[in-house]
């Protein structure tokens, strides 16, 4: 019987969209079941930028696991020991930035992944099975199939290899890093330039072609994350805990001030 499920995962599977919010700002254990209720599928901890610790997001991992949505955590680049450290804390996935090569993605996997398909190293008292004592065979096949390795496609250079990063075994998701993309491409916030939407299409395609999943992150407006979407974005993040409150609290403020 499987113990651990990916709801952001199964989602992906069934064929319909899987949707994240992004934990930066707001860190209190309590946005798990919040994001929950609101309806995501995945929660997206922000390691690489902001003041979130190993230890914050350890928290929000259980409490995630408990509340029936996924933990997943990006961690900077290169820092493949942090995210196997997260993983053993309760994390059903890591991101990691700036994916440019096929080498890069199998590095990845070999850090995340137990054998046969990688390197991980195992531990106990995962949190994924209730800290509970498992036996070792039962770890390694359910937490190689509940664990999303997802690379970002932020360069020109990522889209261009995006192919051969998706045709990584152990790879699951390419996902766009738009903001970072347009950045690197010289036109900053331009997300609808035609050469960002060429840059989907690739993406999209590559992924199509392995069997992997396309990701969309950084594109936020209701109108132009449509139009991704109905290009063939499947893996979602919708947006940002803190920008979500911030902008529900500033409607709520200028309603309140209106009604003088």
């Amino acid at each position: 019987m499987t113990r651990v499920i990916n709801v952001a995962k199964r989602r992906l599977q069934e064929g319909t969209l899987s949707l994240g919010i992004g934990v930066r700002g707001v860190r209190g254990v309590e946005i798990a079941r919040i994001m929950k209720t609101a309806g995501y599928d995945w929660l997206f901890i922000d390691l690489e930028h902001g003041a979130t610790s190993t230890e914050t997001a350890y928290q929000i991992s259980v409490a995630a696991l408990d509340a029936g949505i996924a933990p997943l955590v990006r961690v900077p680049h290169g820092e493949l020991a942090m995210g196997t450290r997260l993983l053993d804390g309760g994390a059903l996935g890591v991101v990691i930035p700036h994916v440019d090569t096929a080498e890069v993605a199998r590095a990845m996997v070999n850090a995340f992944k137990f054998a046969p398909l990688g390197r991980r190293s195992i531990g106990g008292g995962y949190p994924q099975f209730g800290f509970a004592a498992t036996p070792a065979k039962e770890v390694v096949s359910e937490l190689n199939d509940a664990t999303l390795v997802i690379a970002m496609i932020e360069t020109p250079e990522a889209v261009a290899n995006a192919a051969a990063i998706a045709a990584v075994p152990g790879i699951d998701v390419l996902l766009m890093g738009t903001n970072g993309l347009c950045l690197e491409m010289g036109i900053p916030g331009q997300l609808d330039d035609e050469r960002v939407v060429a840059a989907m299409d690739a993406v999209i395609h590559a992924c199509k072609q392995h069997g992997k999943w396309p990701g969309l992150g950084g594109v936020y407006g209701k109108e132009l994350m449509k139009r991704y979407i109905g290009r063939g974005m499947r893996f979602i993040l919708a947006g940002n805990g803190l920008s979500v409150l911030l902008a529900a609290a500033q409607d709520q403020a200028q309603f309140a001030r209106d009604c003088l």
